[in-house]
């Protein structure tokens, strides 16, 4: 039996990396798959693979930081597939490696944009359909350094600190409308991000390596995996919840 069968979820930065295989992953398991991003020509390619290897999926361009795309978006997901059980509030953004004091105000409003009001913009647009669906999970991708610091590029950890606490604030809200709402805590995960970090910085894998107790990054399926569970009605007793996937990263 088909874990999501015939569910219909949006994947926000769902052309690439955690976002992809979460893509592909849920198709597989029967979901009816909303991919959106930035990344036009990925996302159009995912969309025709998942529906040429017998899956649903459709491709929407969409920056998560701009509040009417984003309710164009949910406003045509549901005119398309008639109903929303799920939103993955994936798509994200590191920013520039500097200090605080370092950080210009774009820069600062630019990750915020994405990582924070991103994710309100998506649960706000989501939530009337999810409710005329009656019920609904949301997924919030968060961090590690949404629970712990990282001594780097600050607004990230601000981002995905906030992230949490507003699954939690959210959680409560909207429980009697049986919404679920939890944050996923992932560590460093081998990503095209992450590749493009370590060909910047050779050797920069190999540290991050050595920061998790398992001696080797994630990958992009070890995330969607979590997301799958939180999607699907196994975790029909869980919101307002973190779930760690770090290999032992916080553990420290």
């Amino acid at each position: 039996m088909k874990r999501v069968e015939n569910k219909v979820v949006v994947v926000t930065g769902g052309a690439l990396g955690i976002g992809r295989e979460t893509c592909l992953l849920l198709a597989s398991e029967g979901a009816r798959v909303a991919i959106t991003d930035i990344l036009d020509e990925e996302g159009e390619k995912l969309a025709a693979d998942i529906n040429s290897s017998g899956g649903v999926a459709r491709y929407w361009h969409l920056d998560v930081s701009k509040e009417e795309e984003v309710a164009q978006v949910y406003e045509a997901v549901y005119k398309e597939f008639g109903r929303l059980d799920a939103t993955v509030n994936n798509a994200g953004i590191t920013g520039p490696d500097k200090k605080t004091h370092e950080f210009s105000e774009a820069d600062w409003d630019k990750v915020m944009g994405i990582n924070l009001k991103g994710v309100f913009f998506c649960t706000k647009h989501a939530i009337p359909y999810m409710k005329k669906t009656g019920g609904g999970s949301i997924v919030n991708l968060s961090s590690i350094f949404g629970l712990v610091g990282g001594g780097d590029r600050p607004p990230y950890p601000a981002s995905k600190g906030a992230v949490r606490l507003m699954s939690k604030n959210d959680a409560i809200m909207y429980a009697q409308d049986n919404i679920r709402v939890n944050s996923l805590h992932p560590g460093f995960i081998w990503t095209p991000m992450i590749e493009k970090l370590e060909k910047e910085n050779p050797g920069y894998k190999k540290r991050l390596e050595a920061l998790h107790p398992v001696g080797h990054l994630g990958e992009a399926r070890d995330i969607a995996y979590g997301i799958l569970f939180l999607v699907s009605d196994e975790s029909k007793f869980m919101t307002g919840s973190e779930l760690v996937i770090d290999g032992g990263y916080t553990c420290r």
